[in-house]
């Protein structure tokens, strides 16, 4: 997530996450033309589908959990996303897509 943020749009500051059979596919890009593209090993199970999130906000949630493991909840591309700790019960974030 930091390296796509570092090339993401500075006003809109939209990442895409690609769930795939894969793994997850984040993608940043912005209006110059350049792009970041990561695979991160996950363990997902269903079709693959798309969806964006503000990443600053991702990274807020990913510095408060003192955690490297989580767990992404999420239905489709247009509802809010629960994101949990594996490990520590106290962790739960919610934060909603944007349409990229």
């Amino acid at each position: 997530l930091s390296r796509a943020a570092i090339l993401v749009n500075e006003k809109v500051r939209g990442v895409r996450l690609c769930f795939e059979s894969e793994g997850l596919r984040v993608i940043g890009h912005n209006t110059e033309q350049e792009e970041a593209e990561d695979l991160v090993e996950v363990s997902y199970s269903g079709e693959s589908f798309e969806v964006g999130f503000n990443v600053s906000y991702l990274l807020d949630v990913m510095n408060a959990m003192e955690d490297q493991e989580i767990q992404l909840l999420i239905n489709d591309p247009n509802s809010s996303c629960l994101i949990d700790s594996v490990k520590n019960i106290n962790y739960r974030y919610v934060i909603m897509p944007m349409r990229l």
